[in-house]
């Protein structure tokens, strides 16, 4: 490592041991190489992703950890070699880094599903040797490939939710044909993916059915985002009445549901994308089989259909909802988050408060 990319002059907020607390870390990264562009973080999105990782709950965190993948800033350095972009421009990272760039799925760009697999934005080995640290910094050094424009007058604030949640619940709406006009969507779980599937729903045409277990965002699903419908989702009567009505179902939850009454909703091909992280998915294969349904699964996008997810979204004037908040607020977002008391993505400004 040169002496140059030793200089800890990257200022983060890292979590030390599976407790999750984070506070002030200085590191280095490294230096910017020919394919590069270094940014200077502006906005960072919180997502639950920073919860489970901080705190170990894969098993697999390496401490110290700066979480973060939902990344927006200004780009202060390029290499020689990158052409896409140039100092002064406005650019997003979403939640990988680097991909072999040789396999079939990087050569599609889908290179979160590359074969050698991708390297994530944060606690993921890199090619130099190093772990990736992530957006709750001051900077980051990215190859040009995986970095995405912001459009022109698009919020740098409101773009960050797009890098994870946006283009999660994008990116299988896009390949099951969820952009019909007049086509049935019903969307489980209003979070920080869901409303976006909303707001997407109804770009697209489709009539937005919102299901959930708490009567209490009936008001925000219907006249917040525009949803067409709400459903109690624990009431059995109001669910039967809607039986074979659906084209899609997007369920956004990670909390365990039963599977059986959702694909009951689904009228005959009918497709349920599973985008969030349930412990377990058990569903009788009558419901399968009768109606010739289909459940599939989908993370995040590749480079391609983000920048198009992110163009769209300018296009037709599609905002997450958000609530700014400053680093030094971060383990509290991070607590409010597992309790789902966020309207409906927590957005960090770095730029603003991390000194």
């Amino acid at each position: 490592m040169s002496s140059d990319s030793a200089k800890e002059d990257c200022l983060g907020w890292a979590a030390r041991d599976p407790s999750g607390v984070l506070s002030p870390y200085k590191f280095s990264r490294r230096v910017v190489g020919d394919d590069d562009v270094s940014l200077s973080i502006t906005h960072c999105g919180v997502c639950y992703a920073d919860v489970a990782w901080t705190r170990n709950k894969l098993g697999h965190s390496k401490y110290p950890l700066v979480p973060g993948h939902e990344i927006v800033g200004i780009i202060r350095e390029v290499g020689s070699n990158v052409k896409r972009f140039k100092v002064g421009d406005h650019v997003g990272v979403g939640t990988y880094v680097n991909s072999c760039r040789e396999c079939e799925y990087c050569d599609d760009g889908l290179e979160v599903h590359c074969l050698k697999g991708a390297i994530f934005t944060f606690d993921s080995l890199d090619v130099d040797g190093t772990i990736t640290k992530g957006g709750y910094s001051s900077y980051i050094v990215v190859h040009e490939r995986y970095c995405f424009r912001i459009p022109e007058n698009y919020p740098s604030a409101l773009a960050a939710p797009l890098l994870c949640a946006g283009i999660t619940v994008y990116t299988p709406m896009m390949r099951h044909n969820m952009n019909q006009p007049g086509k049935t969507l019903g969307v489980v779980g209003l979070g920080g993916l869901g409303h976006l599937a909303v707001k997407f729903g109804k770009a697209f045409g489709l009539t937005v059915t919102v299901f959930s277990t708490s009567i209490s965002k009936k008001g925000e699903a219907l006249a917040l985002l525009g949803a067409d419908k709400f459903v109690l989702s624990s009431d059995e009567q109001q669910m039967m009445a809607l039986a074979k009505s659906f084209d899609f179902i997007i369920n956004t939850a990670s909390g365990d549901i039963p599977f059986d009454p959702y694909l009951s909703l689904l009228k005959t091909a009918g497709v349920l994308v599973l985008v969030g992280f349930p412990s377990e998915v058990k569903f009788s294969p009558a419901s399968l089989l009768m109606g010739m349904k289909t459940i599939s699964g989908s993370i995040t996008g590749g480079t391609k259909q983000t920048q198009e997810m992110l163009d769209f979204c300018a296009a037709h004037k599609i905002y997450p909802d958000i609530e700014v908040i400053p680093i030094q607020y971060a383990n509290e977002a991070l607590e409010r988050l597992i309790k789902k008391d966020v309207k409906y993505r927590f957005v960090i400004d770095i730029e603003g408060s991390l000194k």
